[in-house]
């Protein structure tokens, strides 16, 4: 069986933590989308792993970990990554990367700092890792991809095609040379030999993760797909333009996973009992007080990637039910209520009040969006612990009554409810 485990707010849902847990009972994780610019955090044993290109159900000893077609990989980043978690005692003989996977190169990061200086202020808010300007080259069909660069002879001649074409790009779109210090990295020979060597390094993993998937369904394993990112940041059906480059909806994980639409059987909507975002772009329900402040400190709300606080704000149903709509939720996996702990009310947005209308559906495009107002519905908070719940009926009557809500509201079951950061902290509904 396939499960897709999707974020369905603006990332930072607390993927990481879910799928860690539904990875116990997993024989093949894949990541589908995306790059390091994503990030999740995973809290076992009393160690912390802060994953953003290996799957996260590397924890699990007998679980295959792909990296998958959909991908965009840094492989200097990646190596790190890999020599933190081998710190930690943690074998990575189960990951697996995909031949189809593209390379982000060093211009890529030039491009995509210069790209986001030269909007000023327009700029979309990018962690400047590249991603975008890797997903543009994938586009223009004129990447790198991992098959590439662990075959010194092929990358050696995209390489110098890209290179040259990458110097001209620079100084005819953003009026000026790179730095010395950026020219002297973007070099042939530097970028040749330090990736041609993480190349050597990763080649052993190299492997065609849309057979693994496919194979491990058929055989009637257990297949879960991850998710980075979240539904608002879909090219198409996110709050463009302030999005990623890739899709991480269910029907991303298809494309960039390799996999038939009819083998997916379960999708699971990972979201947290109110709402946050990194970066710029409309969000209707941010606070600017201090029940924001209360919010993000309880919380711990700054990003796992780049350390920027988040903004936050009210549990946003619009959003939700969205969500449930464009992925075909089965399930939602509802995290972080402990962090409302202390609040004596709790709100929640159930539409937007736009030119004298209440609408209930989210809007297609952000000029609509900017100009909705949230409509609340009012709740009872709690002030007892629920750090140590363990079943439902271990929660205050008002927190049930919350999820009861919500569940209701956007018409989908929470089925699995995280009181606080560690894989023990959470139980199904």
């Amino acid at each position: 069986m396939i499960t897709a485990l999707v974020g369905s707010q603006w990332g930072d849902e607390g993927k990481g933590k879910v799928i860690d847990i539904m990875s116990s009972k997993a024989d093949v994780v894949v990541r589908a989308t995306g790059g390091n610019n994503a990030g999740h955090t995973v809290v076992s044993g009393g160690k912390t792993y802060k994953l953003h290109l290996v799957p996260s159900g590397v924890l699990y000893d007998g679980t295959i970990c792909c990296i998958g077609a959909g991908c965009v990989i840094d492989p200097l980043s990646l190596l790190k990554e890999m020599a933190d978690v081998e710190a930690n005692g943690t074998s990575l003989k189960n990951l697996k990367i995909d031949y189809r996977a593209h390379i982000v190169m060093p211009y890529h990061l030039v491009i995509d700092g210069l790209s986001e200086k030269a909007k000023g202020a327009g700029d979309i808010g990018t962690t400047k890792r590249g991603i975008g300007p890797c997903y543009m080259d994938k586009a223009e069909r004129i990447g790198i991809r991992f098959y590439d660069l662990i075959h010194p002879e092929i990358f050696a001649e995209k390489l110098k095609a890209n290179l040259d074409a990458k110097h001209r790009y620079i100084k005819g779109m953003f009026g000026e040379k790179e730095t010395e210090e950026e020219r002297a990295n973007l070099t042939f020979e530097k970028i040749y030999n330090e990736y041609s060597e993480a190349g050597a390094k990763l080649a052993k993993y190299a492997d065609d993760c849309t057979v693994i998937a496919y194979n491990a369904d058929k055989e009637g394993k257990y297949v879960l797909f991850e998710g980075a990112q979240g539904t608002l940041l879909d090219l198409d059906m996110g709050t463009y333009p302030f999005v990623t480059s890739s899709h991480p909806v269910t029907g991303g994980f298809c494309v960039s996973g390799g996999i038939g639409p009819t083998l997916i059987k379960e999708c699971i909507g990972i979201c947290k009992s109110y709402t946050t975002r990194v970066g710029k772009g409309p969000f209707p329900t941010e606070l600017f007080d201090e029940t924001g402040d209360f919010i993000r400190e309880a919380g711990f709300e700054y990003g796992t990637t780049t350390g920027r606080p988040r903004r936050c704000g009210w549990l946003d149903l619009v959003i939700l039910k969205y969500a449930v709509r464009i992925n075909g939720l089965t399930g939602i996996a509802l995290n972080k209520l402990d962090t409302l702990t202390g609040l004596k009310e709790l709100k929640v947005c159930v539409g937007y009040e736009k030119k004298g209308e209440i609408v209930t559906d989210f809007p297609a495009d952000i000029n609509e969006l900017k100009d909705c107002v949230p409509v609340y519905e009012t709740l009872p908070g709690w002030d007892e612990d629920i750090t140590q719940a363990k079943k439902l009926a271990d929660l205050p009557e008002a927190a049930r009554n919350y999820l009861a809500y919500v569940e209701k509201y956007i018409g989908c079951p929470i089925k699995l409810i995280g009181v606080g950061p560690d894989r023990t902290q959470s139980f199904e509904a």
